[in-house]
């Protein structure tokens, strides 16, 4: 079902700054939905592993579209979703997927301009491409907000930070440029750099969360419009049950943990999304 509804809470939830966390399958998508989240994106590796595949485009995209599917229906709110390149060799197909994905009701988008052997994208090809989704959206009524991913940080371009940073601002305008909302630079955690590229983009910039980095509140203050966690809670939901079972192996403890119980989360499933829970705290 096609939700532009949902695309302009998307847009309007970016205006004071987002915090996003990110989902890999519905009951981590309806558990976000219980902690307060205003939106929820999706971590791209998260859905790849859980559906058992590395990340990198590696799962195939029907099964991609079917775990979007069950997100976008596991909650009431707003889902942008990581596309990472479309999966696409070209601008045409790219519109296709962005055209499935938006007709499953997903609000936004994520398209990154990173290869899969690793190298960034000529501009030129990647501003067709964010023209192409831009597009795709447009003649379906919706207006999707269009993240536009460039890896200038985590493929490590350029010899110095000076040149890493000048190249981000010629993607990110052009990226602007071919109809993105905001430029999302995954691997830039330092708050002075950030302050300069927002100044130099004179747009919108996301970032990602990372070990060991600045919280989220400090990125949002050295200009981010939105704050993503990626991978990193299902990463964490992995590493909680390493434990659990490794304490269960060893000294036979049963699994214990401060979550949901088995009839709050029972409950959620058994009422549309975004109704009261009366099963137990939370929001």
């Amino acid at each position: 079902m096609i939700r532009p509804d949902h695309a302009r809470t998307l847009h309007l939830a970016h205006k004071d700054g987002l915090i996003l966390p990110n989902a890999w399958d519905a009951a981590s998508a309806r558990t976000l939905e219980h902690a307060g989240a205003p939106a929820i994106g999706t971590t791209s590796a998260g859905i790849a592993f859980a559906l058992g595949y590395p990340d990198g485009q590696a799962a195939p995209v029907d099964d991609l579209l079917d775990a979007l599917a069950r997100i976008v229906r596991a909650t009431s709110r707003p889902v942008t979703a990581d596309l990472e390149g479309g999966y696409a060799p070209d601008p045409d197909g790219v519109a296709l997927i962005v055209t499935r994905a938006l007709g499953l009701g997903v609000a936004g988008l994520n398209l990154e301009d990173a290869t899969d052997r690793g190298t960034l994208r000529p501009v030129e090809d990647q501003v067709l491409r964010l023209r192409a989704a831009r597009h795709a959206a447009d003649t379906l009524g919706v207006p999707a907000y269009l993240n536009a991913r460039t890896d200038t940080y985590l493929t490590g371009f350029g010899a110095t930070p000076g040149e890493r940073l000048a190249e981000t601002v010629r993607r990110g305008r052009a990226y602007l440029h071919a109809g993105a909302d905001s430029v999302f630079v995954p691997g830039l955690t330092d708050p002075t750099t950030l302050r300069e590229l927002r100044g130099a983009l004179g747009g919108p910039v996301s970032v990602m969360l990372l070990p060991g980095g600045p919280d989220a509140h400090t990125l949002l203050r050295a200009g981010a419009s939105r704050v993503s966690t990626g991978p990193a809670l299902m990463l964490a939901a992995l590493g909680h049950t390493l434990t659990l079972t490794r304490d269960l192996l060893g000294s036979g403890t049963p699994p214990a943990t401060p979550g949901p119980s088995y009839a709050q989360v029972q409950g959620w499933f058994s009422r549309p999304a975004g109704a009261a829970d009366s099963s137990g705290p939370g929001r």
